[in-house]
């Protein structure tokens, strides 16, 4: 096994920390190509589907990449901005606030970087970049509420590949989830109230998660469980009955069996059923994407109203939400105990003014879209 080069060590030299932000990837362009190549790293992680090896690759290379990659190309072109992928453009304002954030409560000596699991820019170069830069100390806090091996896992599985490669590892801290945070709970209730604020309450809350097989449950996956107590705590705070929300599970893919109640199938029920209104969040989404804009602001809307349904809202993700940067900070700050993070106030001032650049250019793309 070959090591990766990097500079000798000084003795004495200046060491840094840093917070990497990691969601899971999104393709460069809503072209074929680019969404094929996406695809194929995506899909080819063992992680996210456990089938056999051989019999998987006859699979992906010759069904599905050939013919789901124009498909999903055009669905991302439906919610492509002028600045990229939205899911992209919001994970990389976070970091900038994250930044922001920890600088106001005085941990200006600390890097955050953006980094995605599938696709630009990828974790093994981020890592190494900040390796580079001299940072010796390193949180790894992926953008997933709820752990799930599929997810979080993978992350620590090219964490770990990456630095076996490594001579000189650094200090290593993960995140491994935040379902049931304080400030991740109310930030949440936050988007939700004000959503409700600012066009009334619907007559029920569909809490729209992320689905996996259902064998990863099975098999001793807790991601079922934390969804279900984020729910509950979510619900709770918002102060509702149980018969005022439900709990669903979206983008199923394949044959098998995954975690139930599907999402589409429920919404359309509540319709002919004779709810008039349902409103939708995805609380496992920390930053809109495909599926939230794509497969829930349009087809699952769809869905509803062509069920017989008369209103359908969706309730954005946390995204840039003020209460959310808020919780991302006292996650990271938690995990930073004991680290030198401290800078002198005028280079916190200069923190707080990339915040406020940060916060100004997520207002703009609030308001474009």
């Amino acid at each position: 096994m070959a090591f990766l080069k990097e500079p000798p060590h000084t003795h004495g030299a200046p060491s840094g920390s840093a917070v990497v932000l990691v969601n899971l990837g999104t393709p460069e362009a809503p072209t074929r190509p680019a969404v094929r190549r996406y695809l194929r790293q995506f899909l080819s992680d063992p992680r996210v589907v456990e089938i056999p090896r051989a019999l998987w690759w006859f699979i992906l290379n010759l069904v599905i990449l050939p013919f789901r990659s124009g498909k999903s190309a055009a669905k991302y072109a439906s919610i492509w901005t002028r600045e990229g992928s939205p899911l992209k453009v919001h994970t990389q304002l976070q970091a900038q606030l994250l930044r922001g954030a920890l600088g106001e409560r005085g941990h200006g000596d600390v890097t955050v970087a953006m980094a995605m699991r599938y696709g630009s820019p990828s974790l093994p170069d981020v890592l190494a970049r900040l390796k580079a830069d001299g940072c010796d100390r390193v949180v790894v806090l992926p953008a997933y509420p709820q752990y799930s091996g599929t997810t979080t896992g993978s992350i620590y599985d090219a964490v770990f590949a990456h630095y076996k490669r490594v001579r000189n590892v650094p200090e290593l801290r993960f995140v491994r989830n935040y379902h049931d945070d304080d400030g991740y709970i109310a930030a949440l209730a936050k988007s939700v109230l004000a959503h409700w604020d600012q066009h009334g309450r619907g007559g029920k809350l569909v809490l729209s998660f992320h689905g996996v097989p259902k064998r990863t449950l099975l098999l001793g996956d807790p991601y079922h469980c934390e969804c279900m107590k984020t729910a509950r705590l979510l619900a709770a705070k918002l102060k509702l009955k149980p018969e005022d929300y439900v709990v669903t599970f979206q983008s199923r893919f394949g044959k098998a069996e995954w975690l139930q109640p599907y999402t589409a199938p429920t919404v359309r029920q509540l319709a002919r059923d004779g709810a008039r209104r349902v409103d939708v969040i995805c609380p496992g989404f920390v930053s809109d994407c495909l599926e939230t804009l794509e497969e829930i602001a349009m087809e699952v809307r769809h869905d509803f109203l062509s069920a017989g349904g008369k209103e359908f809202h969706y309730i954005p993700c946390l995204n840039e939400h003020p209460a959310w940067i808020a919780a991302l900070a006292e996650i990271a700050e938690q995990h930073m105990i004991g680290w030198p993070t401290m800078r002198t106030s005028a280079q916190r001032e200069g923190l707080k003014r990339e915040g406020e650049t940060a916060r100004a250019a997520a207002l703009k793309l609030g308001a474009e879209n």
